[in-house]
């Protein structure tokens, strides 16, 4: 095989073969506009480009080293890996991150072992356990998946009247940053800054591969809609992504985040999407004090799939120093940086 880094000409050839909107050219050239060093590579059998892949280049601070990151990629063969191995040091890396975008069910997972060079990583990025929901079923068969508590309050949502709003508009992006800032400051989770998801917003926006919903609500004798939630999506080949969204704290009786959902659903049905991805899922023996219970269920009485992902892996190149690294404690400063540029 013939490794080679790829150009806007392949851009869609290259689009073809990847499987998650992250990989996607895309989403790339979202991570450039956050300055981070994006490299597509692919792996080409007679001139045909049979393998692609993109990850993320993070100098580790501190040091003249840097950290490779490749989230849900292909299958780890061991064609990708030797591939890995000739980036990891063109770019001085102590280790590539690997996430696959592969279930323990997929055939490749059980007729092969995993390559012994791939180390389980003591850091996720991307949950193990993820949620997917069918959307070629018919809207009956979704709804009789659901939680009961769902298919009720999703009629509480319609007797209060709460409406829901499809934005590509800047209006829409600020009701959403002030709804999702909100929600982590109330939950006291670490979320994205305002600058990564307008980048985000208008780069996949321009391709028309973003939208936002808003679920608002009017108080009764008044003439003003209030935002309750909004959830920013992503569509990508046959898939709709629900990575980020927030709610408020006012008028929970109303249920707008459960009205949000079923919308989200039909929004996917109405564009002829295939599945709903829903970003992520706690494993099925997560504590019930878990700090994600909250949204974990939420999803989980929408109906959705319960799919085991293979996990996240190192393919370690530095092991002095990458597990000098691992030995530092989370919240040394340093390993922090690092963690946080990766996400980023």
């Amino acid at each position: 095989m013939d490794l080679r880094l790829l150009s806007d000409p392949d851009k869609d050839n290259y689009n073809k073969l990847i499987t998650h909107v992250v990989q996607s050219w895309e989403w790339g050239s979202f991570r450039e506009t956050l300055g981070l060093t994006t490299l597509r590579y692919g792996l080409f059998i007679d001139k045909k480009l049979h393998l692609a892949f993109q990850l993320t280049i993070h100098k580790i601070p501190f040091t003249n080293k840097t950290f490779g990151y490749l989230p849900k990629g292909p299958y780890p063969s061991k064609e990708l890996l030797d591939a890995l191995v000739e980036i990891g040091k063109k770019y001085n890396c102590i280790a590539i991150k690997i996430e696959p975008n592969i279930q323990v069910s997929d055939s490749r997972s059980q007729a092969n072992a995993l390559d012994k060079r791939l180390i389980p990583s003591s850091k996720t990025l991307f949950t193990k356990y993820n949620f997917l929901l069918d959307l070629t079923q018919s809207d009956d068969q979704i709804l009789q998946k659901m939680h009961p508590k769902i298919r009720y309050n999703i009629k509480v949502a319609q007797k209060h009247q709460v409406v829901i709003e499809e934005r590509t508009d800047d209006d829409g992006l600020a009701i959403y940053l002030k709804l999702y800032f909100e929600t982590t400051k109330r939950q006291n989770y670490h979320g994205h800054s305002p600058t990564y998801h307008r980048l985000l917003w208008n780069t996949l926006k321009q391709q028309n591969m973003a939208r936002i919903l808003i679920a608002s609500y009017t108080t009764p004798g008044s003439n003003v809609k209030i935002p309750l939630s909004a959830w920013m999506l992503f569509n990508f080949k046959d898939t709709l992504y629900y990575p980020y969204g927030g709610s408020s704290s006012e008028y929970k009786n109303v249920m707008a985040s459960t009205l949000l959902a079923w919308e989200t659903i039909k929004l996917g049905k109405k564009l002829k999407l295939k599945t709903l991805d829903l970003w992520g899922a706690l494993e099925p023996e997560a504590s019930i004090n878990h700090p994600w219970r909250g949204f974990h269920q939420f999803k989980e009485r929408l109906g959705p799939s319960l799919v085991e992902n293979l996990g996240s892996f190192d393919l370690v190149f530095n092991k002095p120093m990458f597990f000098a690294f691992n030995q530092i404690d989370k919240m040394t400063k340093l390993k922090v940086l690092l963690l946080r540029t990766i996400a980023h």
